[in-house]
């Protein structure tokens, strides 16, 4: 049986191996080989190549040779062969015998080394020892990320990252940077996988290896598509940012394609194809999209990658899903379903579940759609539950302590066989000076330990230097990451407020001062202009810094769908719209979630002077006649509250001339002054009434110096926002 098995290996798929001159010329061979070590190596490096076209064959002949293996009793070529037996299982969806197998390579590996003396090990047989056995440590956390177990996967990634950082192996380090950059990008921390993937593809540079440039360009692709997806979700007026991003993404996929059409890499260029059809999708250019799945889906099934087929067949399942037609949809997404339920690929059995859902729904059949729903959601928990995020967190914080234990160990062990090489010299030393007179040798046993002891000394402190200028490189790295975070989401901040020169083209006579106390802000102001009507607000957001800006762009949204979406004009209503929305938003969040605003809001009709203003808990002060008036506002914020009621909508008839100052309380209630007390709104309104006959920019100026003055040297509490605004 095994004859006839190796005769059509040998004859039958000649056109098959022949796709590449390195599988033909090694058929060749294997014609005419002897049952020797050389033909398995020959059947191994075949079957190698033929792996990412077709792993069923791979398989054949990868067991034809642990056969042959096993009868010469080979122990060096066995572990290698176990550890490719095992890769091929697992792209064919096999894990349990992939795992298997994995634990084969690790045992033989560990059974070999003992049959060669310790003392007859070169370097370069250890080397390769650890090498080995890092692969197929790796290959173990892979097929563990393939399952959803993720701390276990974690795990093994560390175990062999660490082995290859202690050989000093570039390429290792650069393969399992790639891989933990994967798992962090799974459980959604796309700042900690970027990092991973800049890492991967700086050593892969270096190294000038396209196969690794190519890995690693393709997942900076998906840091950029994914946040432009995010971007669009949240702020979908923000179309110009997140176009650019897919732009983006789209320049890291096409050269990551170019690459593995280059290397003639048949999975390589599935997955890039697969990659641009999402991009495609996302910016809803259905017909591209689904070209490029196809394509994927054509190769995949060619190479046999199960896992694969699974994603794309529901790429293209949903893409049906988007363009309304349903059946194609429905078949698509069943055969991912069965598929990857098969291989037991959890992720991908919660999204074929997901989708399958959301098609139920649109077609109707809500009890299907509920049961698949909550399939989805017990599947969603169990990749990313807080036990599991914990147990990730511990893991990789375990792995750095351990590799500074490490350091340190072997510092110790360095320090211990100077000091045993030191005392052995010294005792020489005092052998050969044995003859000279006592005085002398004490002298010289003195100057001799001083010289020691300075060189130690001096040693000691240059590496506590060298320690604290790296501990600051790191410092100041992350400080330039986190800064660069913050100076992005300023950006973003920036976006949802009004520019001073469209507040000057709808109201002439104004003036701003916006002083954040952070980089970002929780106090924001807001205007939209609509015929004769000019919406203004001044508000203040739970918290102030980056909490309370993403607060801050809730609020913003809010108040925009009140007025643009519902049609809404009296200010008092518009609150209480905004309102709904804001706890309809944070009615999403699993926690509760108490955010909000306190804010002041007027509609000034630029053509009769009359205004309508509505208040939560910030007041309105207008001037008039020349006298400040005072209109209070409803004790309560926009967002969570005791015994909510609708908010009051005031009307005033202005005057040519009057003043109307909207603020928040930054202002009022900062530190400072020779006591240190609050400036407080009694000061302010008496400034404000002092002022209120000067220009704007003179009032602007004002209210700057008044309160740089006041502040001092103390720290700035709050977030300040004043608006003046003539009529």
């Amino acid at each position: 049986m095994k004859k006839i098995i190796l005769f059509f290996l040998l004859f039958l798929p000649a056109a098959l191996f022949c796709e590449n001159r390195k599988a033909d010329s090694l058929l060749k061979v294997l014609k005419t080989a002897k049952e020797d070590t050389l033909k398995v190596v020959v059947l191994r490096e075949l079957a190698w190549e033929m792996s990412s076209s077709s792993p069923d064959t791979s398989l054949i002949l990868s067991n034809e040779a642990l056969r042959l293996c096993k009868t010469l009793k080979w122990q060096a070529g066995l572990s290698q062969i176990y550890h490719n037996i095992a890769w091929f299982y697992s792209i064919e969806g096999d894990y349990s015998e992939s795992l298997k197998f994995y634990q084969n390579a690790l045992v033989t590996l560990d059974a070999y080394e003992k049959t060669i003396p310790s003392n007859q090990q070169s370097n370069s047989f250890k080397r390769s020892i650890k090498k080995r056995k890092a692969a197929s440590i790796g290959g173990m956390g892979l097929v563990y990320y393939y399952l959803g177990k993720h701390p276990e996967a974690l795990d093994y990634y560390f175990k062999a990252l660490k082995i290859f950082e202690e050989l000093k192996d570039k390429q290792g380090m650069a393969t399992w940077y790639g891989n933990i950059g994967n798992l962090y990008y799974s459980k959604g921390d796309r700042h900690e996988s970027f990092g991973y993937y800049t890492k991967a593809l700086k050593i892969n540079q270096e190294q000038k290896n396209k196969n690794g440039i190519s890995i690693q360009l393709c997942n900076i692709g998906l840091i950029y598509c994914d946040s432009a997806s995010m971007l669009k979700l949240q702020h979908p007026e923000s179309k110009q940012t997140y176009t650019a991003l897919y732009e983006i993404a789209l320049e890291y996929y096409f050269r990551a394609l170019k690459l593995k059409e280059e290397l003639g890499d048949k999975n390589g260029i599935s997955i890039r194809l697969g990659n641009i059809g999402t991009v495609y999708y996302e910016q809803k250019e259905y017909t591209k999209a689904f070209d490029y799945y196809l394509k994927a889906l054509k190769l995949t099934e060619e190479v046999g990658d199960k896992n694969r087929v699974a994603i794309w067949l529901a790429s293209i399942g949903t893409l049906y899903l988007e363009t309304k037609k349903f059946k194609e949809a429905e078949k698509y997404l069943q055969k991912s379903l069965a598929i990857s339920e098969e291989i037991g690929s959890i992720d991908d059995i919660k999204v074929a579940n997901e989708e399958l859902s959301r098609l139920y729904v649109l077609t109707g059949n809500y009890k299907k759609a509920l049961a698949l729903y909550k399939k989805s959601i017990d599947l969603k928990d169990s990749l990313f539950n807080k036990d599991k995020n914990e147990e990730i967190t511990r893991k990789a914080m375990n792995y750095e302590f351990d590799k500074k234990e490490d350091a340190l160990k072997a510092e110790q062990d360095k320090k211990d066989v100077e000091a045993a090489a030191e005392k052995k010299r010294q005792r020489l030393f005092l052998i050969l000076i044995g003859a000279i007179a006592l005085a002398v040798a004490i002298v010289a046993i003195v100057i001799f330990r001083s010289l020691r002891v300075t060189r130690k000394q001096k040693h000691i402190i240059e590496l506590q230097k060298n320690e604290v200028s790296r501990q600051k490189e790191l410092v100041d790295e992350q400080q330039k990451e986190i800064i660069d975070s913050i100076n992005y989401a300023k950006r973003l901040q920036e976006a949802i407020l009004p520019p001073e020169e469209e507040l000057k083209k709808y109201l002439p006579e104004n003036f701003l001062v916006y002083k954040p106390k952070s980089i970002v802000a929780g106090d924001f102001y807001w205007m939209e202009h609509l015929d004769n009507l000019v919406f203004i607000a001044a508000a203040d957001s739970t918290g102030h810094g980056v909490p309370g800006a993403m607060v801050s762009v809730v609020c913003s949204n809010a108040l925009n769908r009140a007025v643009k979406e519902f049609g809404l004009r009296e200010p008092g209503k518009i609150l209480d719209k905004t309102r709904d929305l804001v706890l309809e938003t944070f009615a999403k969040s699993s926690s509760d979630v108490k955010d909000g605003m306190d804010i002041s809001l007027c509609c000034i009709n630029t053509a009769t002077r009359y205004m309508q203003w509505s208040g939560a808990n910030n007041p309105l002060w207008y001037i008039s006649n020349n006298e400040l008036k005072e209109i209070t506002a409803n004790k309560q914020p926009i967002g969570k509250t005791e015994n909510p009621s609708t908010f009051t909508t005031h009307n005033i008839q202005l005057q040519k001339g009057d003043v109307v100052y909207l603020m928040t309380d930054g202002f009022a209630d900062q530190f400072g002054g020779p006591k240190g007390k609050k400036f407080k709104y009694k000061q302010l309104g008496e400034l404000l009434h002092k002022i209120s006959s000067d220009n704007f920019t003179s009032q602007k100026e004002i209210l700057l110096k008044t309160f740089n003055d006041w502040k001092g040297t103390l720290e700035q509490v709050d977030d300040v926002t004043l608006l003046g605004i003539g009529v």
